[in-house]
């Protein structure tokens, strides 16, 4: 090779200075070393995860195991590969036959990936773990949260079904006591239906797609076009004879036949789907299998009624098989009172509502945690980017807003747990027992309340959290990365995540339903929503003013000025101000809760997180000005983003 003047050879592709790659370790690790699990907050990444886990898990569960080991499959080679492989190799649909026929039968194409990581996700149960009753004495809704989180940035968007999966079994386990009525065979089938989502074996498990979404619009179902009416006695008898009146599976098929068009319907390749249907008494909820019989003393299936009009192109969620259906006799089982379907799915969306934040939470998450592996091997003008101050200092900003994010998200997961659980077999003996109300109607309440606001600010926040993450690679972060197992796509995650600020409702649809709740009449012979989040949120700060008598100040100022905009305004000019109060709760909710947990063992650096979030929520013309020098800002930088732990002291002055 030439050598130029200066002594210096010139670079090639496998000659000259190479990046090494970050090395990016688990989320969570659990040691137990007979501490209060001290020693897990200490070891573990996701410092964020390791304190929630400690906050609303007793001592002696045992998921700190499962959260640990699912952390390590998830950045499992064969796992980061099989992902990749979801992304490049995208669905694809075949719809016609040879000959030009409607293909009925296998139109739509997964590659290997995808099928492989649906599987796993049934085997790891993270649908069943929420189901498992047997499991009583810890919050078994952040079991199943905590292990998504760790899994979901590695599992190409397989959460997606999974969530709608956790919404139906959800709904379902309400009904499986419902007597048939006018549909004989119905409650078998419920129950069938149910005991396969809850499945931990991935060859009965079951996987179910929710079809609201029309050309009409996207979250304003009330102008469905798709119709349902029942068969006649004739028309089911002909079914039978062409062997066409049971499902995939053997089971019986419902007595209602279902017309129409769905826009957006996610999980095509699912099992089994819930739809809404107009019927003659009104909006209406179906349960309907994606597959039935096709022919009598036939083992072989085709679509039941379902044609696969063509995939969408997304910005993002590309390994997702996301299709546009028409539906031409599908035959499907009715699910709760006719006419009331919006009532019963919102058990459903509920559900995949925190779903979006959760899911949310965790690619910032592990974006996060790519950065902080990056920042410690990159080398800018001869150093690290770790003792690059302004660098660090940007990073720690993120980690604070990121770490707000998890708390509200992970409140609102408690919440849903304790809901379906006892509080004193499950929470009395955690550290969250001040936090979650005792009372199951004010619990209830308040999560109800927040729920549209922490999936509204989760989700929005988690995107521009990603494209930070993006910057902080600079080049690199751009870059769909599928090399090297697709550790460093940053790019993908945060394609796949801006989905999560529009599906299940937009921050307007959002914002409308927190004034829906705050606004319900039915509530007000109790108590109002508002006045559940008035008295719940003047307990916590109580609990936090010894530490934090500023930053109670704060919250309170918050607090009062949504009290001067509900108390004094008409609902039309509450519409109006949605999304300023829908921040006001994002913002009171994650402050009292960083707050609280901060005052649960006084751990330095989340009391300087709960600080700093908490200042950085504060209405204009009330933000504090620097209390202490740089230099000692700086150091909490580092302990903030990197986990380095340093001697700074709050009190510290210039």
């Amino acid at each position: 090779m030439m050598v130029h003047s200066t002594g210096r050879k010139p670079s090639s592709s496998t000659d000259g200075f190479f990046q090494s790659i970050p090395t990016v370790p688990p989320a969570y690790t659990f040691v137990n070393d007979g501490s209060a699990n001290s020693s897990s907050l200490a070891a573990s990444d996701d410092i964020a995860l390791a304190r929630i886990l400690n906050l609303y898990l007793p001592r002696e569960s045992p998921v700190g195991v499962s959260v640990h080991n699912l952390s390590r499959r998830a950045l499992d080679p064969a796992i980061l590969n099989l992902a990749t492989d979801a992304e490049v190799n995208q669905p694809i649909i075949r719809p016609l036959s040879t000959f030009g026929i409607q293909n009925r039968v296998d139109p739509l194409i997964t590659g290997e990936g995808w099928r492989k990581l649906t599987a796993i996700a049934q085997e790891e149960g993270l649908v069943a773990v929420a189901y498992k009753k047997s499991n009583e004495q810890w919050n078994r809704r952040v079991q199943q949260f905590a292990m998504n989180h760790v899994w979901s940035p590695s599992a190409a968007m397989t959460g997606c079904p999974g969530s709608m999966t956790d919404g139906a079994a959800k709904l379902l386990a309400a009904r499986l006591d419902d007597v048939d009525g006018d549909q004989p065979g119905r409650r078998a089938v419920l129950q069938e239906a149910y005991r396969r989502l809850v499945s931990d074996i991935p060859c009965e498990a079951w996987t179910t797609g929710q079809w609201m979404t029309e050309r009409t619009g996207g979250s304003d179902v009330r102008e469905t076009e798709t119709l349902a009416w029942r068969l006649t006695a004739e028309e089911i008898s002909r079914d039978a004879e062409q062997g066409r009146d049971v499902d995939a599976h053997g089971l019986q098929l419902g007595p209602w036949r279902i017309d129409g068009f769905k826009w957006f319907s996610s999980a095509t390749d699912s099992d089994m789907a819930m739809l809404l249907a107009q019927t003659e008494k009104g909006l209406s909820l179906f349960l309907a299998p994606m597959r039935r019989r096709s022919g009598k003393n036939s083992d072989a299936s085709e679509l039941n009624g379902i044609r696969i009009q063509r995939l969408k192109s997304k910005l993002g969620t590309k390994s997702l098989p996301t299709a546009e259906l028409e539906l031409k006799g599908v035959r499907g089982w009715l699910v709760g009172e006719e006419g009331r379907g919006v009532n019963a799915i919102s058990t459903v969306l509920n559900i995949t509502r925190l779903y979006c934040a959760g899911v949310s939470a965790a690619g910032w998450g592990r974006g996060l945690s790519i950065c902080r592996a990056y920042t410690r091997v990159r080398k800018t003008r001869g150093a690290l980017l770790q003792d690059n101050v302004q660098h660090v200092r940007w990073m720690a900003d993120e980690t604070v807003n990121y770490s707000a994010a998890m708390h509200l998200a992970f409140f609102g997961v408690a919440l849903q747990g304790t809901m379906e659980q006892n509080w004193d077999s499950m929470v009395s003996s955690t550290k969250a027992a001040g936090l979650i109300p005792q009372d199951p109607v004010k619990a209830a309440t308040l999560l109800r309340l927040i729920t549209p606001a922490l999936k509204a600010t989760v989700s929005v926040n988690a995107v521009h959290g990603l494209r930070a993450c993006m910057e902080c690679l600079g080049g690199v972060g751009y870059c769909e990365n599928n090399e090297d197992g697709g550790i460093l796509n940053i790019a993908k995650i945060f394609r796949d995540t801006t989905v999560n600020a529009i599906w299940e409702g937009t921050v307007s649809v959002m914002a409308e339903d927190v004034i829906r709740v705050l606004t319900d009449k039915r509530l007000q012979g109790k108590k109002s929503a508002g006045s559940v989040l008035v008295e719940w949120t003047k307990d916590i700060l109580k609990g936090c003013q010894s530490g934090f008598a500023e930053e109670c100040v704060t919250v309170e100022g918050r607090l009062n000025a949504l009290l001067e905009i509900t108390q004094s305004t008409n609902r039309d000019e509450l519409l109006w101000r949605d999304r300023e109060i829908l921040q006001h709760i994002a913002a009171i909710v994650s402050s009292c809760l960083v707050l609280y947990d901060a005052s649960s063992d006084g751990d330095e650096r989340a009391t300087q997180i709960a600080s700093r979030w908490v200042r950085s929520q504060a209405l204009a013309g009330t933000k504090d000005a620097l209390k202490s020098s740089w230099q000692h800002e700086s150091a909490i930088d580092r302990l903030i983003f990197l986990g380095e732990s340093t001697s700074v002291s709050r009190s510290a002055k210039i």
